[in-house]
């Protein structure tokens, strides 16, 4: 691969911003708009655009979680429980998704996206009651890892998507508190998942460090912004925003 000048390297670090600003402000770690941009913009390889966009979206992760956590703490076994799980799912599947074919690994992650949000556009806010009549359930939150793990194996995202509408819609959790519990699933199992993708050497570590580095200076500032906007209008736009890149993945050659 060529050299990155430095005026490429300050649109990776500018670009690297702008997706660490969205990451923090809907909890994703901005990997659904990397990725697309990385086959699309860059002509990467599917599953190597998964991998170098785990560069910037592991940091990005663990700042998101500490600072969701800082505002919304969670229960330490619940966290706990569902990071193990997530985990030892990720490496798993990430072994199989390594292998995959390219075409294949693409039209799976668009449809991903785009099943996603519509689920969340249809979605309508939990009621008191119906936040009381699933508190019963809860015991089965840990299962969430399974589902989250098993996304960020095959797809190297969507932990958070997978994760925060069932916490939101299952279990009837707030939407900030379903993407700190969804952050305390992806930030860890988010490691596992690039150094599987490393370890296949599908990793292309010149583009993504620059977007590492981008990322860390504004993910703080999109968490903050979180908290002060509607819920609704924040789930909104969340949806938005995951169903226009998955028509953007299938319908661009």
């Amino acid at each position: 691969m060529p050299p990155i000048f430095s005026l490429e390297l300050l649109e990776m670090l500018g670009l690297g911003a702008a997706l660490g600003f969205l990451g923090g402000l809907f909890g994703i770690g901005g990997g659904i708009i990397v990725i697309p941009l990385l086959v699309l913009g860059f002509g990467l390889d599917q599953a190597v655009a998964q991998g170098t966009a785990l560069v910037m979206m592991v940091p990005n992760l663990l700042t998101a979680w500490w600072r969701y956590n800082q505002r919304h703490p969670v229960a330490l076994k619940t966290a706990l429980q569902i990071g193990v799980l997530a985990c030892t799912t990720t490496w798993l599947v990430a072994h199989l998704a390594t292998r995959l074919p390219s075409d294949l690994m693409r039209t799976v992650f668009a449809l991903f996206l785009l099943f996603v949000a519509l689920r969340m556009l249809r979605q309508k806010p939990a009621s008191g009651t119906s936040t009381a009549a699933r508190s019963r359930d809860l015991r089965y939150m840990p299962l969430v890892g399974v589902l989250g793990g098993t996304s960020m194996g095959l797809l190297g995202v969507g932990g958070g998507l997978v994760a925060t509408p069932v916490l939101t819609g299952w279990f009837g959790q707030r939407q900030t508190v379903a993407q700190s519990l969804s952050l305390a699933l992806v930030a860890p199992s988010s490691i596992i998942a690039l150094m599987t993708y490393s370890s296949a050497h599908r990793v292309d570590w010149a583009l993504g460090l620059p977007l590492a580095v981008g990322g860390l200076f504004t993910v703080s500032a999109g968490v903050a912004l979180a908290h002060r906007l509607p819920e609704q209008r924040m789930r909104a736009a969340f949806a938005i925003m995951v169903l226009c890149t998955g028509v953007w993945m299938l319908v661009k050659p």
